[in-house]
């Protein structure tokens, strides 16, 4: 009864170990998610005023 006692009580510590590392990772993972979309909104509005750039002097060609 001690020996399964103690097998349920590691597995539940392992568990337990399992569950904070991955609440951590998690945290990690959405602060690099954020991070990312940050980049990407950021990299967005420079292909925009690249292409509006771009528009005007086209604009400016002769036919």
């Amino acid at each position: 009864m001690d020996s399964e006692f103690n097998t349920l009580e590691a597995k539940v510590a392992q568990f337990v170990s399992l569950c904070e590392r991955l609440r951590e990772e998690n945290v990690v993972l959405r602060q690099q998610l954020v991070s990312a979309e940050n980049d990407s909104k950021r990299l967005n509005e420079k292909i925009d005023t690249a292409k509006a750039k771009l528009a005007r002097l086209l604009s400016r060609l002769p036919d």
